[in-house]
């Protein structure tokens, strides 16, 4: 079984910056992609950022710009830098992968942005 931790979530003020973590309890080298989703309230989650084993990343249009993903094999770790933050990036942020045909998903993790 795999666990995945994600952190760095919070409340913020439109324009600021957060920058969610998210570790898993196995290597990542072979994990591809890496992947952020968010659910806002009311709404179905959606695939925000996915990021492929050469580091490309991919983001889904209402992002694109301002947040970027990141990975760390070494720490088995991948990141969501997320700037210039809207108050319609509220939600709560999952990471997932998908491990020889097994996925996995994070606890999840609050993101507030204020108007």
């Amino acid at each position: 079984q795999v666990q995945l931790v994600e952190s760095g979530g919070g409340l913020v003020q439109a324009g600021e910056s957060l920058k969610l973590s998210c570790t898993a309890s196995t290597t990542t080298y072979s994990i591809n992609p890496m992947s952020w989703y968010r659910q806002a309230p009311g709404k179905e989650r959606e695939l925000v950022a996915s990021i492929d084993s050469s580091g490309t990343g991919n983001y889904v249009d209402s992002v694109k710009g301002r947040f970027t993903i990141s990975r760390d094999n070494a720490k088995s770790t991948w990141y969501l830098q997320m700037n210039g933050l809207k108050p319609e990036d509220t939600g709560v942020y999952y990471c997932y992968i998908d491990r020889f045909g097994s996925v996995y998903w994070g606890r999840g993790i609050q993101v507030t942005v204020s108007s």
